[in-house]
């Protein structure tokens, strides 16, 4: 078995793994489709009866001859309206089949596509940001929202399907086989040519199928950074120039699909042109067979139509095996998500956390981001609970790493970080970041209200407790001047509102969390003077009795700090103290050990 063929198997074996919970209704729908079968077979039986049993003198089909009544075979006419009634029958009971089948699919794909993009966005929430570095988020959302539906499509349009056209193309084999074995055994001649010409076409054009899906993905990259930067675009005037930039990567999607085009039609002209010769030779056959006496004209109508329904499921199986190929490599896109393995992790028996202290220490920490320089150089320094200590530093000299560290946004190369004298990857993973409440330079506040977003912080807390902590973060009095007051919605990452409310709205945030450490990115350097004043009022009531860390570029920002530590390139230079004291290290040569 070749890697390719062996590869499908197992996808489709875990594919099966995954929707396990839905064998009940798959049993249901494949009974459905097998009725199709008997169904198919009843169609032709009324033009018989009308050709050769009111037009001539044959008795009735065997199939239905024992179910009509002798009253009615002795005229022509009821005959006739008999055979016309049972069309209408057939068709109905036809249409009901397909009815049901159709409404049961939908309800059941839809549902495991959910199921399955559920996992995917859990999964992709795990991941540790160094995969979302290195990858992108995009191609993440891709696999999510487009080829996630691939496991419905195998399912439900692809396995299924095929067992069930399957099971009719035996049946009209044997149907066709008793009828007339001659005309039988030419109609399946054209059968073992198909199955050797879809098994070359699938090993060739897997690859094309994966080629694509990266296309699309990489199109869809240009589209989601050009809108989520789109101020940034009409700044600068690039409009022009991203329009370019997406055509031109689409572009090469366009040509990957052309290909796949002219693949699929050229396989699918094969399997026409195959099945118009099978018909062919039967229609010429069956001809001389009837001028011979051999067969009656209403037993050939019956086998061109038998043999139409013969070659309909063959057909269905070939574009099954198109489809197939760009399902698998949707599924296999969406498996290697589920794969990945995250970074940060969380020891089997790792320890609760409650409420920490607030004392925080680094040991000889090192980290580097992949493929990377180190961003931190043999760390070290500690900080007693309460105090605030203030970062400072050129950009790029490893401050927001450094705090990034704190709640394992990253775990580091070497050296260890303590909380409380344990060390940070001992403890439960959502009891750690539950210690920490954070502010950064650019607020990332969610497309909803004012209340659910100062509400993420703590879903539970009541109405009252939000509009404290609003008022706590001087926000109150803005919010409800405010149309709509706590129910006005915020717009896209909040940009219906000022660069300051929304910081402020942040920092509100930050009080309903009411935990021990606070880190504060930049809090004040993307607002005015003014409203900086307002911000670091409130930030001073929260920062009372919690451990701090805030980082800012400015002296000023960091003068209720009672240490400020000085980092360059990656290591800490120097700790100077403004008031209180709380953190303690020495420097030599440029490195900070513990005291």
């Amino acid at each position: 078995m070749s890697i390719s063929r062996l590869t499908d198997f197992f996808l489709i074996q875990r594919m099966l793994r995954q929707v396990k919970g839905y064998r009940r209704y798959f049993a249901v729908i494949f009974l459905l489709d097998l009725l199709a079968t008997p169904l198919g077979l009843l169609v032709p039986v009324p033009l018989k009866i009308a050709v050769d049993s009111v037009i001539g003198t044959a008795p009735l089909p065997k199939v239905i001859g024992p179910f009509v009544p002798d009253s009615m075979t002795g005229s022509n006419s009821i005959l006739l309206v008999f055979a016309v009634m049972l069309q209408i029958f057939v068709v109905l009971l036809i249409q009901l089949q397909s009815l049901s089948g159709y409404s049961l699919r939908t309800k059941v794909g839809e549902s495991m596509t959910l199921d399955f993009r559920t996992r995917l966005f859990h999964q992709a929430q795990r991941l540790s940001l160094i995969f979302h570095d290195r990858r992108g988020t995009t191609d993440s959302i891709y696999r999510i929202q487009y080829d996630a539906p691939s496991i419905q499509w195998l399912t439900l349009y692809g396995v299924m399907p095929i067992l069930s056209a399957s099971v009719m193309l035996l049946s009209m084999i044997y149907v066709i086989v008793r009828l007339n074995w001659h005309l039988g055994l030419v109609a399946l001649i054209i059968l073992p040519p198909l199955f050797f010409y879809s098994r070359f076409y699938n090993r060739r054009m897997r690859p094309r199928y994966t080629e694509t899906k990266q296309l699309e993905s990489s199109a869809f990259k240009v589209i989601q950074e050009v809108l989520t930067a789109i101020r940034v675009v009409k700044v600068f005037g690039r409009e022009n120039d991203e329009e370019e930039r997406f055509k031109r990567q689409s572009s090469k999607n366009v040509d990957a699909k052309i290909r796949l085009a002219f693949a699929e039609g050229g396989f699918g002209l094969v399997v026409n042109l195959t099945t118009a010769l099978g018909s062919a030779a039967v229609l010429f056959l069956g001809v001389l067979s009837v001028q011979s006496g051999r067969l009656t004209v209403g037993e050939l109508l019956m086998i061109i139509t038998y043999l139409g329904q013969l070659y309909s499921p063959v057909k269905s199986i070939s574009n099954q095996v198109k489809g197939l190929q760009s399902s698998l490599a949707s599924l296999e896109r969406a498996f290697e998500l589920l794969d990945e393995m995250p970074e940060v992790t969380e020891k089997p028996q790792a320890r609760p956390l409650q409420r920490a202290v607030g004392g925080i220490e680094f040991r000889n920490v090192t980290f580097a981001y992949v493929g990377e320089k180190p961003v931190l150089k043999r760390t070290s320094f500690s900080v007693r609970p309460g105090t605030r200590l203030g970062i400072q530093g050129r950009t790029g000299a490893g401050k927001s790493t450094l705090v990034s560290l704190l709640y394992r946004l990253y775990d580091p190369q070497t050296g260890e970080i303590l909380l409380d004298g344990i060390d940070l990857r001992d403890y439960k993973l959502a009891d750690l970041r539950n210690q920490f409440a954070i502010m950064l330079q650019e607020p990332m506040l969610f497309s909803a209200s004012i209340a659910e977003n100062i509400a993420y912080a703590r879903p539970e807390a009541d109405f009252q407790e939000i509009v404290a902590a609003a008022k706590a973060a001087n926000a109150h009095d803005f919010i409800v001047d405010l149309p709509d007051g706590y129910d006005t919605m915020v717009g896209e990452r909040g940009m219906c509102l000022s660069g300051g409310e929304r910081q402020r709205i942040s920092l509100a945030r930050a009080f309903l969390r009411d935990t021990p450490i606070l880190i504060l990115d930049e809090p004040t350097s993307s607002v005015d003077i003014g409203t900086e004043a307002g911000i670091m009022e409130a930030l001073e009531r929260l920062m009372k009795g919690r451990t701090t860390f805030m980082i800012a570029h400015r002296l000023g920002t960091l003068e209720n700090c009672d240490e400020v530590l000085l980092m360059e390139d990656g290591q800490i230079v120097s700790i100077m103290a403004t008031g209180r004291k709380g953190t303690t290290a020495n420097t030599d040569s440029g490195r900070c050990a513990m005291v």
